[in-house]
């Protein structure tokens, strides 16, 4: 028999054939302890070198996510070390922007960003923006239609920067952790997902480095390049914060009532069920009245989605909800619940409400409550720009769905203060009417033209079924005719379809 030594010539031979080349002994194996070896991984940088080695430069774009919410605080630390850096001319891809983002207004006015991409946009920096801060429009779209644009190229990103609870030296990163040090956790990253599934390079921040595995995890290592540890990358308390506080709102109770007995007699309320529940505070409150309606009846759910709350995490355990699919956890508890759950799933945006996919979640979907800032008479809804012109909220997952779910219902009083909410036509339009069934209001339940079963169903069961147009009525006749807002000419926004059209455009205020 041949040795290894005879068979050199047809070694080189096979490799010439293959246009490979032939083996060389290398160096000497590391004997290291692995646990001791984690500590060297080439992944663990400082941000400032994570930066430099992604090959960031001017005009890129970088995108973040916003499950710490109100508590974020990667956005501002990035951005900042970007400023420092002297990076001009980029773009910010962020899944949601809120009132701790207001540091961005610098950065702006000095040249840093020059465009943002964004689902939503709150406080200070929507403020600013409403008065034409920017030169380049802010680009809304929904949670859906930013997965479907990451994964089709219409959004491309750059470098990645993205929060984590728990992240091991490979760069497998949690939305919670199993560690004892754990200090900032937000749960579900499913709004992170698809940034890390498709940007050229993804740098995790995180507050809590654990040892490898860190499984189960919700970004893979494979798709991580660099590691950066940070003192803090949010604050969990301040999750659960503005738009999904519990409400103790006697009007929004008496809303949350009258929608959970639309759902009770809309006939989709039966043995295997699927529902969602937007952030508004009624919407929220709806959960309790129908898990009380799901005890009397013996009735279970074959899961809830979307953003998940306390409330749902207790039907779950108590048996009443068979599944969560998770792609934000909106509490503390609910993050918890991801952790220890089993039947406690977490999803990407693309698997919760993509048009585009197949299986989105969204398309199994029956019933869905969700808020407004307004709904007009072709039961077209606005969530993002406040009756003052100023924008001042999220698109998120309202379009996505109030289009495919079987049943989508928009909980709204008549009047917020002196301001009416149901309208000849929204200021901007966020949720086409097509796709809208049920407005609720605290004077009558409007149907639309569209769903005359459900009318009847709901007139059935006693419920106070009017006009939309009375709404209306009834609304101006308390106010009066507002006067009309001091737009300029100036494009300060621009509102995408799920589909990728545009859809509206926001126009700046005059002051």
């Amino acid at each position: 028999m041949s040795s290894i030594k005879e068979r050199e010539a047809q070694v080189r031979a096979a490799a010439a054939k293959m246009g490979k080349g032939t083996y060389v002994e290398g160096e000497p194996k590391n004997g290291t302890f692995r646990k001791d070896l984690q500590k060297e991984s080439s992944k663990i940088v400082t941000l400032e070198e994570a930066i430099r080695r992604s090959g960031l430069k001017d005009g890129m774009t970088i995108s973040f996510h916003h499950h710490f919410r109100g508590g974020d605080k990667v956005v501002n630390m990035v951005v900042a070390k970007l400023a420092e850096m002297g990076f001009k001319n980029l773009t910010v891809a962020a899944s949601s922007l809120s009132d701790v983002h207001a540091p961005l207004i610098e950065h702006i006015k000095n040249g840093v960003v020059t465009k943002l991409i964004t689902s939503g946009l709150r406080g200070e920096l929507a403020n600013e923006i409403s008065h034409g801060l920017m030169e380049e429009p802010v680009v809304f779209r929904s949670h859906g239609g930013r997965g479907s644009a990451i994964a089709n190229g219409d959004l491309h990103i750059d470098v990645a920067f993205l929060g984590a609870s728990s992240c091991d030296p490979a760069g497998n990163a949690c939305g919670y952790s199993r560690s004892e040090n754990a200090k900032s956790i937000c749960g579900s990253l499913g709004y992170a997902l698809p940034d890390a599934q498709y940007a050229d390079k993804v740098v995790i921040l995180t507050d809590d480095l654990v040892d490898y595995p860190n499984t189960p995890n919700s970004i893979s290592e494979r798709n991580v390049d660099y590691v950066v540890v940070v003192d803090s990358v949010g604050d969990s308390a301040k999750i659960s914060s503005g738009a999904i506080r519990d409400t103790k709102n006697p009007r929004d109770i008496l809303l949350a009532q009258t929608a959970a007995k639309v759902i009770i007699n809309s006939g989709y309320f039966k043995e295997g069920f699927s529902i969602q529940t937007g952030s508004g505070g009624a919407s929220l409150a709806a959960v309790k009245y129908i898990r009380e309606s799901m005890i009397e009846k013996g009735i279970h759910a074959s899961y809830a989605l979307g953003g998940i709350t306390a409330h749902m995490v207790k039907m779950h355990e108590e048996g009443l909800i068979e599944r969560l699919i998770d792609v934000q956890s909106f509490d503390k508890v609910a993050a918890e619940s991801l952790r220890k759950n089993p039947f406690h799933k977490e999803v990407s945006a693309n698997e919760y409400a993509s048009a585009d996919e197949p299986g989105s979640a969204v398309h199994y979907l029956d019933m869905v409550i969700l808020s407004a800032l307004e709904v007009d008479v072709n039961f077209n809804v606005n969530v993002l720009v406040g009756s003052d012109g100023i924008i001042r909220g999220a698109i998120g997952g309202h379009p996505d769905t109030a289009a495919d779910s079987a049943l989508s219902i928009i909980v709204c009083p008549l009047l917020r203060g002196r301001i009416p909410c149901v309208v000849d036509e929204v200021t901007t339009l966020i949720t086409p009417g097509s796709t809208v069934d049920v407005v609720v209001t605290e004077y009558g339940i409007a149907v639309n033209p569209r769903r005359p079963e459900i009318a009847e169903r709901l007139k059935a069961a006693g419920l106070k079924v009017v006009d939309i147009h009375c709404l209306k009525d009834m609304a101006l006749k308390a106010i009066g005719n507002p006067d009309p807002l001091p737009f300029g000419d100036k494009v300060v926004g621009v509102v995408m379809n799920r589909d990728g059209s545009v859809q509206d455009v926001i126009m700046n205020i005059v002051d």
